[in-house]
C-alpha cells in the first residue's frame, strides 16, 4: 500500500483515486462503436459526458488559474468569469469534436493526471485562497471538491449508461465478495 499524504489532501487524493479508477474502468468498458450512444436525442452521448467530464476538470484547474492545457484554450485572459466563459464555449466544441474511444481517453486521462498534480503541489496557503468562484466568496479547496463531485456525478450517469446497456459495471460488486466472505467464514 502506498504512503498517503496527511490531512485534507491525502484524503482528498484517497477519493480521487476511486474516482479516476472508476472513470477510467467505464471509459475503457463502453465499446468503441457504443461512444455515440445516447439514451435519448437530448442527452449527451457516452463520448460527450466523457469529455465533459475531462473538460470540466481543466475548465476548474483554469479558473482557479492553473493554466493545465494551454494548446487547448490558448492564452486565457481576464478574471475568474472571462477565463471561464472562453473554456466552456471551448469545451462545448470539444464534446462535439473529441469522439473516438483513444481521443476521449486520452483526454480524460490528461485531464485526470492534470488534477492531481496541480492538488498534489498546491501548498496549503492556495488551497486556502479566497476568490470569486461559480459567483462566490470561496476557497481553492472548494473548486477542487466541486470537481470530485463533477466526476462521481456523470459517473453516476455513466453507470446508468452502461445498464441501459445491459452491461454491468465494470469492477467487481462489493456486496457479492462481502457474501463470499461471510459464506467462508
Amino acid at each position: 500500500m502506498s504512503m498517503r499524504l496527511p490531512g485534507f489532501k491525502g484524503e482528498f487524493l484517497w477519493e480521487f483515486d476511486i474516482a479516476e479508477r472508476q472513470l477510467l474502468a467505464l471509459a475503457e468498458a463502453f465499446p468503441a462503436e457504443s461512444y455515440g450512444w445516447r439514451p435519448a436525442e437530448t442527452a449527451r452521448s457516452v463520448s460527450e459526458v466523457l469529455v465533459h467530464v475531462a473538460a470540466g476538470n481543466l475548465l476548474l484547474l483554469g479558473i482557479t488559474g492553473v493554466a493545465a492545457a494551454p494548446d487547448l484554450y490558448g492564452k486565457l485572459e481576464g478574471g475568474t468569469v472571462s477565463r471561464m466563459m472562453t473554456m466552456i464555449a471551448k469545451n462545448d466544441n470539444l464534446e462535439k469534436s473529441i469522439t473516438d474511444n483513444a481521443g476521449v481517453t486520452a483526454l480524460l486521462r490528461r485531464s485526470l493526471d492534470a488534477v492531481r498534480a496541480a492538488f498534489t503541489q498546491a501548498p496549503d496557503a492556495e488551497l486556502d485562497r479566497l476568490d470569486i468562484f461559480f459567483g462566490e466568496r470561496t476557497t481553492v479547496r472548494r473548486v477542487y471538491m466541486r470537481g470530485l463531485t463533477h466526476m462521481h456525478e456523470h459517473m453516476g450517469q455513466l453507470i446508468a449508461y452502461m445498464r441501459a446497456m445491459g452491461m454491468p459495471a465494470p469492477w467487481p460488486d462489493w456486496r457479492e465478495s462481502g457474501r463470499k466472505i461471510i459464506e467462508r467464514g
